[in-house]
């Protein structure tokens, strides 16, 4: 076999395998163990009032005394209560308070809604049938491991969706996502007047006004995903 050859064909095997890899981390591997209250996912989010925030005093837990807060399997089916409710740890001086229950009402993502948690150095983002969670905490590392929340095929009754990671950095009041917590900034989110501006991985700029109650539209996530069906189910 001719030297051009052989190293064409060692870098394609090279290449395979690491697809392969990727795609093995992405939907096979074993997802974290799921550190959160159970009390905290089987309550009813929907109840409170999100313009009633904490008071970060110090006076509670420290948010490394809270277990990480991760996605049930590829979804929650209701909306949870707040993950870092019992935490009163001040916010670090690069961070600014984007707390609250925020709706997208111009821009990419019309109707999009979030729930965001922060205590300390730590930031929890609830939506779309997801939980990421960035952060000094007691059970995990400090960036997000949780699921991408689209699944994209089901096989043996078992629902598969991608796996992320991705780390929450302050950089002057702009909170940016980085994948697996060195890479690119993939995601940002900032405070412009009264408003949470999210520009997200896709290209898109969304607008966000922050509300009080959750809408009844929301209690429930919307199946996302392809879904494909391989084998029995």
């Amino acid at each position: 076999m001719k030297p051009l050859v052989r190293l064409l064909l060692g870098a394609f095997i090279a290449l395979l395998l690491m697809l392969l890899s990727a795609i093995w981390i992405a939907l096979f591997s074993e997802r974290p163990p799921l550190k959160t209250d159970p009390a905290t996912l089987a309550g009813d989010g929907s109840l409170l009032n999100y313009c009633e925030l904490p008071v970060l005093d110090g006076s509670g837990k420290m948010a490394v005394e809270i277990p990480k807060g991760n996605t049930p399997g590829c979804s929650y089916d209701h909306f949870p209560l707040p993950i870092l409710a019992d935490c009163t740890e001040p916010l670090v001086d690069q961070a600014d308070d984007i707390r609250g229950l925020w709706l997208g009402v111009e821009g990419g993502h019309v109707g999009h809604l979030e729930r965001v948690e922060q205590c300390g150095a730590r930031v929890v983002v609830t939506a779309a049938g997801v939980i990421h969670d960035g952060g000094p905490n007691s059970s995990g590392g400090l960036t997000t491991n949780d699921t991408e929340g689209a699944v994209l095929f089901t096989l043996g009754g078992q629902e598969y969706c991608p796996r992320t990671s991705a780390g929450m950095i302050w950089n002057e009041g702009v909170l940016d996502f980085h994948v697996f917590g060195w890479g690119p900034v993939v995601v940002r989110r900032y405070l412009e007047g009264e408003q949470l501006i999210w520009e997200y991985a896709d290209g898109s700029i969304t607008r966000m006004d922050r509300l009080c109650q959750l809408p009844q539209e929301h209690q429930q996530p919307r199946p996302r995903g392809p879904r494909y069906s391989l084998g029995w189910d």
